[in-house]
């Protein structure tokens, strides 16, 4: 077996934690104020979902237009600085991830580096995958649902901007977290953790913790919820591919 890199004491711990979370935020708060500084492109690209040139709705017989309200007085300059941290978060990602891999890699044996520097790559693709299923497909799915949705004529939908952005943080950058999951079961399998084996055993379990993901996150009508529920079991097949057949052997 490998010996690790030179032993560090708690307090060179602690340097190497503060150091990679100062660098983190750093790289999103540079990243932030890009956004900031050039905020037309952004807003067109986050407001595109309530338009009706938007992809999803030119498919055939479907029809979608809202219209967006501002009823607090302070609620479109707070929302500019959401909406570029977040965006800055999701460009700044890779980098994050690159800073994590720096802090842990020196206490990994070499076929421990091999295994999570494999899953930290893949890692980001993940996540961008999922920011784009999630801007490109749930979020105009839960779109249309929530403003076509109503007890009575009598009430008309109108939307407010702080509604609109909780549901758009949920649906893209929730979602890009959640398409990490083969990433978290690369690293427990190369691990010795989890198997094949296990994971083709609990693939019913999976169906059922999908379902209820995809609940929780979507508007829970049928729909949505299997627009959202097929690419998160699809992740758990995918997870199985990348899974060892059996422990491995000590190094």
């Amino acid at each position: 077996m490998a010996e690790k890199d030179g032993e560090m004491s708690f307090w060179d711990h602690i340097e190497a934690l503060r150091g990679m979370l100062f660098h983190s935020v750093l790289g999103v708060a540079l990243a932030s104020i890009v956004f900031l500084a050039f905020p037309k492109p952004l807003f067109q690209a986050v407001f595109w979902p309530t338009r009706p040139d938007f992809p999803l709705y030119r498919l055939p017989g479907v029809e979608f237009s809202m219209d967006l309200i501002n009823i607090d007085l302070s609620a479109q300059f707070f929302f500019y600085l959401k909406v570029a941290l977040l965006c800055g978060l999701v460009i700044a990602f890779p980098y994050i991830i690159w800073e994590i891999w720096i802090f842990i890699a020196p206490a990994l044996y070499d076929h421990e580096k091999k295994a999570v520097k494999k899953a930290f790559g893949l890692s980001s693709g993940l996540f961008y995958l999922g920011v784009l299923v999630g801007y490109f497909v749930v979020l105009p799915v839960c779109l249309m649902f929530f403003v076509n949705f109503s007890v009575s004529d009598a009430i008309v939908n109108t939307i407010s901007l702080s509604s609109y952005m909780s549901l758009f943080t949920s649906m893209v950058f929730l979602i890009g977290i959640l398409f990490e999951f083969p990433t978290v079961i690369l690293v427990l399998s190369s691990l010795g953790i989890v198997t094949r084996q296990n994971l083709k055993q609990w693939r019913k379990y999976a169906a059922v913790i999908v379902l209820i993901l995809a609940a929780l996150i979507t508007p829970s009508d049928p729909f949505s919820m299997f627009v959202l529920a097929v690419p998160l079991y699809g992740l758990f097949e995918f997870s199985i591919l990348l899974c060892r057949n059996k422990v491995p052997a000590e190094e």
